[in-house]
C-alpha cells in the first residue's frame, strides 16, 4: 500500500500542469498516488489532464468551491496515512516527496511538514520556509526574499504553507478539516493553529525543495478579491481559535495590527476591499465553529502565545534584514 497521496487542487491552471507533473515524475521513488481535484475549471484543465496523464485520478467538482473544499474532498477521498497538498503553480525538485515523508516518519507528533519553497522566477530567493503568526494578527512567510542559502536547518514553525506541505491524515479527524468558510487564504494557518491547540507540531523540512510561481490562481499578489478574503479570514482565524481571555490579552496588539494594515492597504489602493473584508468577518464571525477550549490543553494555549510573541520578533528581524541588512544580489 502506498504511504502518501499527492493532492493537486486546480482552478483554471492548465498552463501550469506540465511543469507540475514534470517535477513529480522526477522523483526517485514513484511510491505515491496523485489525485487531481478540479474546482470547476473552464480552461480545459480536466480534459487536458485526462488525455495527457491518464494515470492520474481525477476528481472533478461542478464549480469553484475554493481551495479549502477542494483539498478536503481530496483528503477525504484518499486512503493513505499521509497526504501532500501541492499547488498547481509549483515544480518540485527530486527527493521532495521522500523528504516530507521522512520528516513525518521520524516525528510522530508532527501534524504537518512545510517544504522550502523557492521563487520560480527568481530562484536565488526563498518564497516560504514555513508560515509564522504574530500577536498583531499578521501571518507571514518565514524567510521570504532571503537567499536560498539560508534556512537550511529543520525547524518547528507555526504552520505549514498548504501550497506544498505534507499532513498526517488521521489528525484531521481529531481537529477538523480545512475550514470551507475561508474559501481560500489563511486556511492553512487556521488548521495548523488548531493542530497546535491539540498538542501537534508543524515542522519545516529544508531538503524538500519546490519552485513556486505564487498567486497562480488569483493572478496577482494584491487584488480586491484576495485582500477582502484575507481580511475576513483573519477575523475568523482569531475568533475561532482564541478563547475570550486570549482575545482580551491580545486585543490591543490585534487592533494595532488591523489599523496598520488598513493604512497600508489604503496607501496601495485596496483600503475599501480590506475594510469590507473586516466588516464581513466581524458580522459573520459567529457562524464559525470555535475551537472548544479545555483547561486540560491550557499548556498548548500558552505555547501558542509564546509562538506568536516569537513570531513577532521574527517578523521584525526579517523585515529589517530585507530592508537594511541583506547583501545586494542575495
Amino acid at each position: 500500500m502506498k504511504k502518501v497521496t499527492v493532492i493537486i487542487p486546480n482552478y483554471n491552471g492548465k498552463k501550469f500542469m506540465e511543469d507540475c507533473m514534470e517535477g513529480l515524475q522526477s522523483q526517485g521513488s514513484q511510491d505515491f498516488h496523485v489525485l487531481f481535484v478540479d474546482n470547476g475549471s473552464t480552461d480545459g484543465s480536466v480534459e487536458f489532464v485526462r488525455e495527457r496523464y491518464p494515470e492520474l485520478e481525477v476528481l472533478a467538482l461542478d464549480k469553484n468551491y475554493g481551495f479549502s473544499r477542494a483539498v478536503n474532498e481530496g483528503i477525504q477521498a484518499s486512503k493513505t496515512p499521509y497526504v501532500i497538498l501541492l499547488n498547481n503553480d509549483t515544480q518540485v525538485y527530486p527527493g521532495y516527496v521522500e523528504a516530507l515523508v521522512a520528516a513525518l516518519d521520524t516525528n510522530p507528533k508532527a501534524f504537518s511538514v512545510s517544504a522550502k519553497m523557492i521563487q520560480m522566477y527568481n530562484p536565488g530567493l526563498i518564497d516560504d520556509a514555513g508560515d509564522q503568526y504574530t500577536v498583531l494578527g499578521w501571518a507571514f512567510q518565514r524567510g521570504v526574499a532571503h537567499s536560498v542559502k539560508r534556512y537550511t536547518k529543520p525547524a518547528k514553525v507555526f504552520s505549514a504553507c498548504g501550497g506544498a506541505a505534507a499532513y498526517r491524515r488521521r489528525v484531521f479527524e481529531q481537529i477538523g478539516y480545512f475550514d470551507e468558510k475561508h474559501f481560500a487564504y489563511l486556511e492553512d494557518l487556521d488548521v495548523g493553529y488548531r493542530a497546535r491547540l491539540w498538542g501537534w507540531q508543524n515542522l519545516y523540512a529544508p531538503e524538500a525543495l519546490v519552485k513556486h510561481v505564487g498567486s497562480g490562481t488569483s493572478g496577482s499578489k494584491y487584488n480586491d478579491f484576495k485582500v477582502r478574503l484575507a481580511a475576513r479570514n483573519s477575523i475568523y482565524l482569531n475568533y475561532k481559535n482564541m478563547p475570550l481571555f486570549q482575545l482580551i490579552l491580545n486585543g490591543p496588539a490585534l487592533l494595532a495590527g488591523y489599523w496598520i494594515k488598513s493604512r497600508f492597504f489604503k496607501k496601495i489602493g485596496f483600503g475599501q476591499a480590506y475594510k469590507a473584508g473586516l466588516k464581513e468577518g466581524w458580522h459573520t464571525r459567529k457562524t464559525c465553529k470555535k475551537t472548544k477550549f479545555s483547561f486540560g490543553r491550557l499548556w498548548y494555549y500558552i505555547c501558542v502565545e509564546g509562538r506568536m510573541l516569537g513570531g513577532t520578533v521574527s517578523y521584525i528581524y526579517e523585515f529589517l534584514y530585507r530592508k537594511l541588512l541583506r547583501p545586494r544580489g542575495s
